[in-house]
């Protein structure tokens, strides 16, 4: 089958989840910047998501892009990614709200970790159906980077009980390593269009 309502729906469902996060920002009562003091944490929670997010909607669509066709098994392991993904608004809240005490920050971690556990199903699961030589396949590689935010999360999840202000350093250096563009597919995919021309 193709892809494009897989596509469509993933876009919408991250479109939702992002929407529902901002409407998450209380307005603070009163003008004064002291009224704004207490949200800080909120709001900087909400930035990181909102990065998160953005960089699984990019990769999202760069993963796609090398892909012709699914099959059930990819639709069920996408819906498992937007799972997760979906939590983010949770523990987002919670972690704000709580001002990145402990508990909360150890939770935001592993739907992180989860979330990019999922990724990799989903990244397994379309290499497997589109084989081992394929363009998908020779793009991702050995997926260091992947790799490495596994063990990054479970070492923010572990240090969020001794100090929640490190894991969630930990947590936006993951993601300022996924902020640079991962270009493997897009140099894959342009190499193989100049073959064939």
């Amino acid at each position: 089958m193709g892809k494009g309502r897989l596509e469509a729906f993933s876009d919408g469902v991250m479109a939702i989840i992002i929407t529902i996060m901002v409407l998450e920002l209380k307005v603070p009562h009163g003008a004064t910047f002291a009224a704004l003091m207490p949200l800080i944490p909120v709001f900087l929670s909400y930035i990181l998501s909102f990065i998160y997010l953005a960089i699984y909607w990019n990769n999202h669509h760069h993963l796609l892009q090398a892909v012709r066709h699914v099959n059930g098994r990819i639709l069920w392991a996408n819906v498992h990614l937007l799972f997760w993904l979906s939590l983010i608004l949770f523990v987002t809240a919670w972690m704000g709200e709580n001002q990145f005490a402990r508990l909360p920050v150890a939770l935001y971690g592993t739907v992180l970790l989860f979330c990019a556990i999922a990724y990799l199903i989903l990244t397994i699961m379309l290499i497997a159906h589109h084989g081992k030589e394929s363009e998908l396949a020779i793009a991702i590689g050995r997926d260091f980077k992947g790799k490495i935010s596994l063990g990054f999360y479970v070492l923010g999840i572990l240090l969020s009980f001794v100090n929640s202000w490190v894991a969630c350093g930990i947590y936006a250096v993951v993601a300022a390593i996924w902020l640079i563009p991962d270009r493997r597919i897009e140099r894959t995919l342009g190499s193989e269009n100049l073959s064939n021309k």
